[in-house]
């Protein structure tokens, strides 16, 4: 399905489904009144017989009648969205509001829609604003995992549509409009490219096949050189010295494998690059501290770190954003055997730091912390780790808001500030040097855990060990990046939407 914009009122030709607005008692918006006089009559003719009331989220579809003029032949069907009361929305409501007439839409079968929605009244969102959020979450709604599926689902998508079409009325407004559209075609590709990764079973998708997709992605974007790819083997791994990362996969017959993907789109090649580095365990069991078999539902999200690094990649240069980005994937899986790490072993990281291992399944920041360290060599403007760190941040802020933390007040508001305009949240937490206390070993520099308290945060406070010479945020998309369960169970594709809001930032200054 085509996304465009369009100014003024639609074309002569048959519309396959026109989306309009309607308020609580009996209104209809002036716009409607302006677009056809016969048209407004049976709308509100539809609201006095009580087929609907206005009420955010209500939908009701209808065919119009030929007038005299026979200007409305033009209108196969109208698609009616209770909108609430005539005042400005919230961005919930407005998220509801095109939730509704997507969910109803894909009940029709129109070849062409054209939607004056994006003209409802957002409190503090322009019309750019209303477009981008607007079409994202369309994508979202149509968004389908049948890969492994032998039947494929008959739920009606609205991928039938060829165009879609958000009506506007200033032309002042159309060019901005258009950009936003461009920015929420790319991101909705990335989100999807995520998800894919992510809801692949972990026997298919190991870190080999995360390597695959890797130089795929680099294929698809080699013109101009804009992406290119890395992918160190464990030989290589262990000549860096990384034994923290190796001690994660020795159980494990899957070979671990850093990914490196570098998109070059700064004018200057020796602009600093933003350098995100993504969790890749493409199953954790917990190694040797195993966990239980209902805790290990869903672990093949544990990579979703790994799948939003290259989602954004994708995303970053399907749009060419004049910025350099670096994507750095430690992958490998965590499993119980004969040459698994133990608990009471002690590695030595890449940086020379030696640490306890307490407990195995507390995996991902053993691997991240080598990586981090590996960051250093490009002399990098900011870097943030994405990660399905801890079970403590999803008991902290469940599924609705990712946690930041950072060694550098600016990138946390920049991160933060990213998310509330893209409407995929964040919420940050301390990293006190009090916190460091926890974990200290009697036998080693450090101790892979901190006990049962503030988990996310000691957590983080491991890494923070790593990232003494660059400014860095850590985001624990634990909640946020997958269902565990239940019928909604798969990745979300988040932190995606953030981190691509927060790029187009940087891009823009």
């Amino acid at each position: 399905m085509e996304f465009a914009v369009k100014v003024g009122a639609p074309l002569k030709q048959k519309i396959g489904c026109l989306i309009l607005p309607v308020y609580e008692s009996g209104k209809i918006s002036d716009q409607t009144k302006k677009l056809d006089a016969h048209l407004a009559t049976q709308v509100l003719s539809v609201i006095k017989k009580g087929d609907i009331e206005g009420k955010i989220s209500q939908t009701f579809l209808f065919h119009p009648s030929l007038s005299q003029s026979g200007s409305s032949e033009k209108f196969e069907r109208v698609l009616l969205v209770g909108c609430g009361k005539l005042r400005t929305l919230t961005d919930y409501e407005y998220k509801e509001i095109i939730t509704a007439s997507t969910c109803a839409l894909k009940k029709t079968h129109s070849a062409e829609a054209y939607s004056y929605l994006a003209e409802l009244d957002v409190q503090n969102r322009d019309i750019a604003w209303k477009i981008k959020c607007a079409t994202e979450l369309m994508r979202e709604l149509d968004y389908e995992f049948t890969d492994f599926k032998t039947k494929k689902s008959h739920t009606p998508k609205i991928k039938r549509l060829r165009k879609f079409y958000w009506m506007i009325y200033n032309k002042k407004e159309l060019y901005k409009s258009e950009v936003a559209l461009e920015q929420a075609v790319a991101i909705s590709d990335g989100v999807s490219l995520t998800k894919d990764l992510g809801n692949t079973p972990a026997n298919i998708c190991t870190p080999s096949y995360l390597a695959q997709k890797a130089e795929e992605l680099a294929k698809l974007h080699k013109k101009g050189n804009k992406i290119s790819v890395a992918i160190l083997e464990a030989k290589e791994i262990k000549a860096l010295k990384m034994g923290s990362f190796l001690s994660v996969t020795q159980g494990s017959p899957e070979a671990p494998k850093l990914i490196t993907l570098s998109y070059r789109g700064a004018k200057k090649k020796e602009d600093k690059p933003i350098v995100l580095v993504g969790k890749g365990i493409t199953f954790d069991t917990g190694g040797n501290s195993l966990k239980p078999p209902t805790s290990m539902i869903g672990m093949k999200f544990d990579m979703c770190g790994a799948a939003t690094v290259m989602g954004v990649m994708h995303a970053a240069a399907s749009l060419q954003l004049p910025i350099n980005i670096i994507g750095v994937i430690p992958s490998c899986e965590n499993i119980p055997g004969g040459k698994a790490t133990r608990p009471d072993d002690i590695v030595t990281s890449m940086s020379g730091i030696t640490i306890e291992i307490a407990n195995t399944d507390a995996e991902g920041r053993l691997i991240l912390c080598d990586a981090l360290t590996y960051c250093e060599r490009y002399h990098p403007e900011v870097v943030i780790d994405i990660a399905t760190l801890t079970g403590a941040c999803i008991v902290a802020l469940g599924g609705q808001a990712s946690a930041v933390m950072s060694n550098y007040q600016p990138l946390a508001n920049d991160l933060l500030k990213a998310g509330q305009t893209s409407l995929d949240r964040a919420w940050q937490l301390p990293i006190w040097e009090e916190y460091q206390l926890q974990l200290k070993s009697p036998v080693a520099d450090l101790c892979n855990i901190g006990g049962p308290e503030a988990g996310s945060i000691t957590a983080a406070c491991f890494l923070a060990n790593f990232t003494k010479n660059f400014h860095w945020a850590h985001l624990d998309v634990a909640g946020t990046a997958a269902r565990y369960c239940g019928d909604k169970k798969g990745a979300t594709g988040r932190p995606v939407p953030m981190l691509m809001q927060y790029l187009i930032n940087k891009a823009e200054k």
